[in-house]
């Protein structure tokens, strides 16, 4: 490992001694220990989940066009395309769609179904887009957001780079200038890496939502690239003679002396556009996931990912990373080698130390078996995972998906998942509430299916994929009334806050529902089924619901790094309750009645001994009690309270 940090030292010291062009500058990194801890602001964050596509369209001069989106899937763009108006009826489809039934895709399968052909969706959000909406973000309260990948790729999500170390062309005011600036680079070389328009424009997101005090962490896949990537490109073009070769999972080269072609490589789970970067073993992921030791096999392609990592943590080069991002959510982490992410910590934590690592460790044998991420939170190599375990036991308790448990039952599978770890990483764990890789959370409630399992219509034709009943918004606020006041940092995937609703990928990405945009019912069904005609409209209740579990979180710290006890534990009369306490007397009392009928409570003395009292009740808003009440109270059926004593 030692040995690899020296090449890529003297690496980046060679580069230190040149000639460079403004604006952009590259200096030694003096590596030093890195912190075994998470950083301590993660453990206050509120997170906001944004995929910029679908965020906001703040520019229409900048959307996207025929050529900017060639090479995503499905591989073919009908000459009728064009991008799809912000504000239609999700599930109606696109003129264009005609021009796609039957033909192949990448692998030569036929492009039949609604999900396939919303692959070349384009609404024409962008960076402008964020930034006319930060002031929407501070209202609401959250102080961390996490982007989906924003570099330059052809696809909607970004995951297919074409460049890693640049913004989406589209993203910024200049698309066209923009690929001229990064056609005359030498990818290869960062001496000769410019701030681009959208570079230019992100810096100004972080500017602006670093006044705010919104910190800023962005998506990364170093397990892969695009098949469009400028690398994978040479390796097409030029083959085993290609100055990259070895940077991917190159199986077989083509030999020109036949007429077949024989190229063959691995793909991300065999996905065509999705091109492995090359480990110096090889680990098969079909079946299972498993954890993998080693390196990234070329140091070129390692010292690539380096300085793509470092331009973004510490934009102007000057050792100073306070104008840049916070820290890298890192994709598919578990199937990248577990000496190359030892090694990036401390590379990473050498230019900035409070920044944030997370990585999306999530299944280890789907649709049952969730990855334990303890090996992953040592202190050597991330700082948190994506909690997705937590969010599958509160899905299971609060909406009796796929069925009901008691609620002595779902205490302990908290306590074990908070046991399996150091209380220092439970407490930065990113707790997620639903993703672009998920449901959204009112419409995983609202379906009684396994988690995440057959979980849109075309995987279950009575998957409900409409607006979402009461019951199931009451469930969800329930929900959130537990996320909000319990141990880890709450994730919010935007567009959760204001009602929105959808299946899984792709129908968890629509457009974000905005107050001052007019929306055209959602009546289509993609098996063309009946279904109800839903008005699709910004829910002021559900974001004032978000927004006042923002504050109470914010304003009592202790549930961002206090002790958990739970108490009160009644599975006859469906009643959980636990508290949130530190040393200093500052305490969150918070119980659930599940069950369908109104219950006493007993209020422990601990809290009831306490001068100042402040209740809030899921189904009323809050109460200032002026004085002590008794050590029993009432709560309403299916509803939450919280008490706040001090």
């Amino acid at each position: 490992m030692i040995k690899h940090f020296l090449i890529f030292l003297s690496f980046l010291l060679l580069l230190s001694c040149a000639d460079e062009p403004e604006p952009y500058t590259i200096t030694s990194v003096k590596l030093k220990p890195a912190p075994s801890t998470p950083p301590e602001w993660s453990k206050n964050a509120i997170w906001y989940q944004i995929m910029v596509e679908r965020f906001h369209n703040g520019d229409t001069s900048n959307d996207p066009t025929i050529n900017d989106i060639q090479g995503s899937y499905p591989g073919y763009v009908p000459k009728t395309w064009r991008t799809t108006p912000w504000t239609q009826d999700w599930y109606k489809e696109d003129a264009y769609f005609a021009d796609l039934d039957g033909k192949p895709d990448f692998m030569g399968s036929p492009v039949t179904s609604f999900d396939a052909k919303t692959a070349l969706r384009r609404y024409g959000g962008d960076l402008q887009g964020v930034l006319d909406k930060l002031d929407y973000l501070e209202k609401l309260g959250v102080n961390a957001i996490y982007f989906n990948p924003i570099n330059d790729a052809p696809s909607l999500h970004k995951y297919d780079a074409r460049h890693w170390r640049h913004v989406d062309v589209n993203f910024g005011p200049d698309p066209a200038g923009d690929r001229a600036l990064i056609d005359n680079e030498n990818p290869a070389d960062p001496l000769t890496w410019v701030m681009t328009s959208a570079d230019k424009l992100f810096l100004e997101v972080i500017k602006q939502a670093k006044a705010r005090s919104i910190r800023i962490i962005l998506d990364y896949s170093w397990n892969h690239t695009g098949h469009t990537f400028w690398a994978w490109q040479d390796v097409l073009k030029n083959q085993q003679a290609s100055k990259y070769a070895d940077w991917y999972w190159v199986k077989q080269f083509d030999d020109p002396t036949t007429p077949e072609n024989e190229f063959e490589y691995r793909g991300w789970f065999g996905v065509f556009d999705l091109p492995e970067i090359q480990e110096t073993e090889y680990a098969d992921h079909s079946e299972r996931v498993s954890l993998i030791p080693g390196d990234i096999k070329s140091e070129a392609a390692k010292a690539h990912i380096f300085a793509v990592t470092r331009r973004w943590l510490d934009p102007n080069g000057d050792g100073d990373p306070s104008d840049g991002i916070d820290g890298y959510r890192l994709d598919v982490a578990a199937e990248l080698p577990l000496d190359f992410w030892r090694e990036y910590r401390i590379f990473v934590k050498s230019i900035n130390p409070d920044a944030y690592l997370i990585g999306e460790i999530w299944w280890e044998k789907w649709p049952d078996e969730l990855f334990d991420p303890t090996p992953v939170l040592q202190g050597d190599i991330f700082d948190a995972v994506m909690n997705y375990r937590w969010y599958k036991e509160a899905r299971h308790y609060f909406a009796q998906a796929p069925d009901a448990i008691a609620p002595s039952e779902f205490a302990a599978r908290l306590s074990a998942l908070l046991l399996s770890q150091h209380s220092s990483f439970n407490y930065a764990m990113m707790n997620m509430s639903a993703s672009h890789d998920s449901p959204r959370l009112l419409t995983s409630m609202f379906n009684q299916n396994k988690y995440k399992m057959n979980a849109k219509a075309t995987q279950d034709e009575d998957y409900k994929i409409y607006k979402p009943d009461r019951k199931t918004l009451n469930n969800t606020k329930l929900l959130l009334a537990h996320q909000f006041t319990y141990v880890g940092a709450p994730q919010i995937w935007a567009g959760d806050e204001m009602g929105m609703w959808g299946s899984d990928d792709p129908h968890n990405r629509k457009p974000l529902i905005w107050q001052e945009y007019q929306f055209d019912n959602e009546s289509h069904h993609p098996l063309g089924k009946s279904r109800p005609n839903n008005e699709v409209k910004f829910s002021q209740e559900l974001f004032e619901y978000y927004q006042f579990m923002v504050k109470l979180r914010r304003a009592n710290p202790v549930l961002s790094s206090g002790k958990l006890e739970f108490l009160d534990i009644s599975d006859s009369e469906q009643l959980l309750s636990y508290r949130r306490f530190d040393d200093d007397g500052n305490q969150v009392f918070t119980v659930f009645n599940t069950g369908k009928k109104r219950r006493q409570i007993i209020i422990p003395p601990v809290v009831v001994n306490t001068q100042n009292w402040q209740v809030w009740r899921s189904n009323r808003g809050t109460d200032i009690l002026r004085s002590a009440p008794s050590e029993q109270m009432s709560i309403r059926a299916e509803s939450a309270m919280v008490i706040i004593a001090n």
